[in-house]
């Protein structure tokens, strides 16, 4: 696996990964209500890392740096449950030291075991867009 900052020539890759691993993942959700133009709302001015299989791009994390927060972590779909999602997290700078955080919709039982098997414990809750969510936190651990 190589790990870089994303690249503009990644975007189209990338747009469509954000599409449809949403749909797989937010089942709850219709998905006529994703389409391939969130993924440059939803990640502007944001710092993007890219998991490559055979030079293309298989998943992607984005952050808002300012605040160590991670707004999207998403694998294409395909590859779900080989070690993508925990690689993009443990290659982020300073993964050891600083405290990374994120919301995760409480009823996404699967991205909250993710996270809490790789070092994320709760720090709060809060409900937004009709969900509620959990505040989760890294520990900085590898």
């Amino acid at each position: 696996m190589i790990i870089r900052p994303a690249e503009p020539s990644d975007l189209p890759t990338l747009r469509d990964i954000f599409l449809r691993s949403r749909q797989a993942a937010f089942h709850w959700e219709p998905s006529y209500s994703f389409d391939l133009g969130d993924f440059d709302s939803q990640t502007e001015g944001e710092f993007q890392m890219v998991v490559l299989n055979r030079e293309l791009p298989v998943g992607f994390i984005s952050v808002w740096e300012p605040d160590y927060f991670i707004h999207h972590l998403h694998v294409d779909p395909r590859l779900s449950r080989r070690g993508i999602g925990r690689a993009l997290l443990f290659a982020l700078p300073g993964w050891k030291i600083n405290r990374y955080r994120l919301k995760c919709v409480s009823t996404n039982e699967t991205a909250l075991a993710f996270y809490r098997a790789n070092h994320f414990i709760q720090v709060g809750e809060g409900h937004a867009n009709d969900q509620d969510y959990l505040l989760l936190e890294s520990i900085g651990v590898d």
